[in-house]
């Protein structure tokens, strides 16, 4: 008789877990998060500043290196030695060393002395879209700074593999545009005096050169050097550079010279009708203002 309470509260107690147990919410099945990588915002800067309405370098590069015949080749891969991968996409290859000119050729891999610079040339585009002029055109925060720490690396393996005397132009007009950008993005004045002298580098091996007299004039420009500009700005225009002009234009509002940036500005328009509103644009601008910049202007709604 003494046992029944005891027995009875066992029953009880078994009969509300059931209950708890049978009402309890269902645990559902947790789907794993995918990180989906953000979109790059559009540029800010013309991808081919010799053509605007041209494709951009590295893009046309990789079209012929898609249109070149594949030497595939069966490698051991990185990460596990005991399997093997086969190349089979050509990729871009330069040369790094005792190479004065400029050699792309198209290959599955690079070899000796050799660099592949698809994913470096991929991504330099992508800054010049953003930081080719001073100042930099960023609209995402979280997007610069990454671009940041990426260029900062770009920057150490380039500095680098143009370290010898011998490094080849391909190397060293990498190296003097990762670190113009460097500089026009604020990460340190040390890319000032690198940029300076990756150019006075590359000018000696080959100072009629279009790209590399476009980029150290609006450098030189950009950074202080107005009058020093002149002579490279000028070559680059007579190259047939057509953001050259833009650059001179806003060279000479620097010095103060409205009629050479005017005069520019009309040789703009003439020999590139669909920049027309632009070059008008631009012109009045000086007619009533005087002084500005080019870049700033530019992200100015049209009214």
């Amino acid at each position: 008789m003494t046992l029944k309470p005891l027995a009875y509260a066992i029953m009880s107690t078994a009969l509300l877990f059931t209950a708890a147990c049978s009402t309890a919410p269902k645990i559902e099945k947790i789907e794993p998060v995918i990180f989906t990588e953000p979109e790059i915002t559009p540029p800010f800067y013309a991808l081919n500043p010799f053509n605007y309405d041209a494709p951009p370098p590295f893009e046309l590069a990789l079209k012929q290196a898609a249109a070149q015949p594949v030497n595939k080749m069966v490698v051991k891969s990185a990460q596990d030695p005991s399997q093997s991968i086969t190349l089979d996409v050509n990729k871009l290859i330069i040369p790094t060393i005792n190479q004065p000119q400029r050699t792309l050729k198209f290959a599955v891999m690079a070899g000796e002395n050799e660099l592949d610079v698809t994913e470096i040339d991929d991504f330099l585009q992508l800054v010049e879209g953003k930081a080719r002029h001073y100042p930099p055109r960023f609209t995402d925060r979280q997007e610069r700074k990454g671009f940041e720490n990426k260029l900062r690396e770009l920057n150490q393996q380039l500095e680098t593999l143009a370290a010898p005397n011998n490094a080849s132009f391909d190397v060293l007009i990498r190296a003097f545009k990762a670190s113009v950008m460097a500089r026009n993005m604020d990460l340190g004045h040390v890319y000032t005096t690198k940029s300076l002298t990756y150019a006075q580098r590359i000018l000696r091996i080959n100072q009629e050169d279009a790209e590399a007299n476009f980029w150290f004039g609006f450098s030189l420009s950009e950074g202080g050097g107005q009058r020093e500009a002149v002579p490279y700005l000028e070559k680059a225009m007579k190259a047939g550079v057509q953001e050259a002009y833009l650059s001179a234009a806003n060279n000479y509002i620097a010095m103060e010279q409205k009629k050479n940036a005017i005069n520019t500005l009309k040789t703009y328009k003439t020999k590139y009708p669909s920049e027309a509103e632009v070059a008008d644009r631009l012109i009045q601008e000086i007619e009533k203002h005087g002084r500005w910049n080019v870049w700033q202007l530019l992200t100015k709604p049209v009214s």
